[in-house]
Order: C-alpha cells, then sequence, then structure tokens
C-alpha cells in the first residue's frame, strides 16, 4: 500500500488533501483511482485512507481507520556523515533512512573532498537530499521522515554531540569494539554515529573527538568504504538495541 506524509492542517474532520508532488505522483504516475486505499501519515498519527477524488483540481481522501506508529525505532540514531561525492552521500541517506536512522548531518571535514562553500549551492544538495529522505521513508513505510540538518563544521558537530553517547569507527582502533561499545549503550535513548570522509579522520580530529567523550571502536580487521560504515554501523545497532528483525 503506498504511503504519504502530510501534515495536520491537511485534515479536516474525516478528510484528508494531498497536495503538491505527492497528489501529481497519485494521479499521474501510479495512476490511482476513488476507492483505493492509501496511508497518510501526520506528524502524530498514521491513518488508512481511502480515495474519493482523484483529478487536477485535487486528490482528497477519507479516513477509515487512525492507527499509532508502530514503524519507528525505539532508539534514535543521529548519523554524522563527512561529506563523500554527490552519490555516495544520496546513497547513505536512502540506505540508512530505510534502515531506520532518525536523523543526519553532513559534516565538512579536513578530508573531505566535497568542499560547499557557497550558500545557494548548499540549498541546492539540501533539497535534493531531503527529497531523496522522504522517499526513501514512503518505501520503508517509516512514521516518519527523517531530520536533514544544514553542513556542520567540524566544530559545530563537536558541540552538538557534546554529553551524548556517541560512537566513532576508526581503522587505527586496536582495542575497543563495537560489541563492548553496544553493552555499554544499552538503556540509551539516543545514539550519534560519526562517519569519516573518503580519506578518513585526520589523527587531530580523532584527538578531539575523544577529548569531547566519543568512542572510538574498530570494526574488524577489513576496512570499509564511508558509504558503507554508517549503514552497518546503524544496522548492528537497531539489531542488537532497536526493533530491527523484530516482527510484531
Amino acid at each position: 500500500m503506498h504511503r504519504f506524509f502530510i501534515s495536520k492542517e491537511e485534515i479536516i474532520d474525516d478528510k484528508a488533501i494531498v497536495k503538491g508532488q505527492d497528489a501529481r505522483h497519485i494521479r499521474d504516475v501510479i495512476r490511482l483511482k476513488e476507492g483505493e486505499m492509501i496511508q497518510l501519515v501526520t506528524e502524530s498519527q498514521v491513518m488508512l485512507c481511502i480515495l474519493d477524488e482523484v483529478s487536477r483540481e485535487k486528490v482528497s481522501a477519507r479516513i477509515v481507520e487512525k492507527m499509532g506508529k508502530l514503524n519507528e525505532p525505539p532508539i534514535k540514531l543521529t548519523l554524522f556523515q563527512g561529506l563523500p561525492k554527490a552519490a555516495k552521500m544520496e546513497t547513505i541517506l536512502q540506505k540508512c533512512t530505510e534502515v531506520g536512522v532518525s536523523s543526519f548531518y553532513p559534516v565538512a571535514t579536513e578530508r573531505s573532498v566535497v568542499k560547499i562553500k557557497e550558500v545557494s549551492k548548499e540549498s541546492k544538495k539540501l533539497d535534493r537530499w531531503s527529497t531523496i529522505i522522504e522517499e526513501a521513508s514512503k518505501q520503508s513505510m517509516r512514521d516518519s521522515i527523517p531530520k536533514l540538518g544544514r553542513i556542520l563544521s567540524f566544530s559545530e558537530m563537536l558541540s552538538f554531540v557534546k554529553d551524548k553517547k556517541v560512537l566513532v569507527p576508526y581503522e587505527l582502533e586496536r582495542t575497543n569494539t563495537l560489541r563492548g561499545f553496544i553493552e555499554d549503550a544499552k538503556g540509551s535513548e539516543e545514539i550519534c554515529i560519526i562517519i569519516g570522509p573518503e580519506g578518513g579522520f585526520e589523527e587531530d580530529e580523532i584527538m578531539e573527538l575523544k577529548k569531547a567523550g566519543a568512542h572510538t571502536v574498530t570494526l574488524g580487521r577489513r576496512i570499509l568504504r564511508t558509504e558503507t560504515a554508517g549503514l552497518v554501523v546503524a544496522s548492528i545497532l537497531l539489531y542488537e538495541l532497536g526493533d530491527l528483525g523484530v516482527i510484531q
């Protein structure tokens, strides 16, 4: 069943209005008809609806049943991703949204290949990335669209993660393991995952992260690409501490 996100303001009594790109998608792409069922999601509610008008003027639906939100993990994962090349960032956002990451923050690090200095270019990137996150949320039946923050500097990221539970996969770590971090993190409500760009972190950046309280861990003998590391870590954390693999 197709799922779309709307605001509370688009609901009046037992009727909901679908606008913009979603309305065009319903009408012109998947070509749903009156009488077909869809799911509409607001900030607080999942609703089973039946389409009662699909026209050039509007797309509207009648609310049949209101349901609780069941598809979000009990633990919040925030991914701080060192800026990689464009296609890699899109893959990271799409796949990590599907798995269950709650928030994303792109980060400009010393070894970031991509440098976005113009406000207009950053705005276009964020718009594109927001669209990818929303589409992935629909496809994976998320109950919420993950938050996408603005591009942060490394120092800004350090301020964001202060006093939080922070995990940093680091290829030169030889002692601390992901298993050990998981045992220590049980009961946490939020975990921040920090992933370096293609070239990894500089040693001084790792030192700054450790000073800020971050836990560096090894992911084993094999080196994962930047577009793989966040997805692997998020998947393991959600399996061990969240709801990945659980049938409700």
